[in-house]
């Protein structure tokens, strides 16, 4: 754990965010890692010259983040202990920022092209007995031609994250988790507008099915282009199948 030295009095503007800053300084630095406990919140109030009131906000927030874990008592154990932030902590947080910063859909799906695709080649070559199961999941549920809209939109998103997760790359996978989150009401709602839609649900079977058997094959380059070339036409799909407004 870092010594006292590395921990500097703030200035008491926006104190809580400052204390954020300097604690995230300290993981960031290395002085802090997973397991190692944040000095007593008196101290931290001694070292930081700051309240008690914004110690205990900060430490809110990083608790809340995932990035703190509180343990009750005494002993080595207890007092706050930096934490793995989970892959549901990363994802929400990234969820909610696209849902606030309304990103145009174009920017969207030009980041989902360009990140499925990589993890589509990435599946053909790492994909294993048990990743390419867990892809034939979601595919055969969405054969089923009574299946709602709402549930065939949700194995759609399983399906693209399992390629994502069959690739082996955490970070890859749970912003594939989160983007696809955050535009499903969107992917949904698209749906619902189409005037054929067991036209669409036909081709997109057709589609995830083709990708499916590249990566089976362990064609990385037929996988990554069909992914694009999927995520692309079908962000073509819903401009066409939008409201005209005059």
């Amino acid at each position: 754990m870092a010594d006292a030295t590395a921990w500097e009095p703030v200035p008491r503007s926006r104190t809580f965010e400052l204390v954020l800053a300097r604690i995230e300084e300290q993981i960031l630095a290395g002085n802090l890692r997973v397991g190692d406990r944040l000095p007593p919140e008196r101290e931290l109030v001694e070292l930081l010259g700051v309240s008690r009131a914004a110690v205990r906000e900060a430490l809110r927030v990083l608790e809340a983040q995932g990035v703190l874990r509180s343990r009750v008592g005494t002993g080595p154990a207890s007092g706050s202990v930096i934490a793995a932030m989970p892959s549901a902590g990363l994802t929400q947080l990234l969820r909610l920022h696209m849902a606030l910063a309304n990103f145009p859909l174009s920017d969207v799906v030009e980041a989902r092209a360009t990140l499925e695709r990589s993890s589509a080649r990435l599946a053909a070559e790492r994909a294993g007995d048990e990743d390419r199961a867990r892809m034939r999941d979601p595919l055969s549920r969405m054969d089923d031609a009574d299946l709602p809209l709402e549930a065939f939109n949700d194995y759609d998103t399983a399906f693209h994250v399992a390629i994502a997760e069959a690739g082996g790359n955490r970070l890859m996978a749970d912003m594939t988790i989160a983007v696809r989150s955050a535009v499903r009401q969107t992917l949904l709602a698209a749906f619902h507008e189409f005037e054929d839609w067991n036209t669409v649900a036909d081709r997109l079977r057709a589609e995830h099915h083709a990708i499916y058997d590249a990566i089976a094959a362990g064609d990385a380059e037929r996988a990554g282009d069909l992914v694009e070339a999927h995520i692309r036409r079908f962000h073509q799909d819903i401009i066409h199948a939008a409201p005209q407004t005059t």
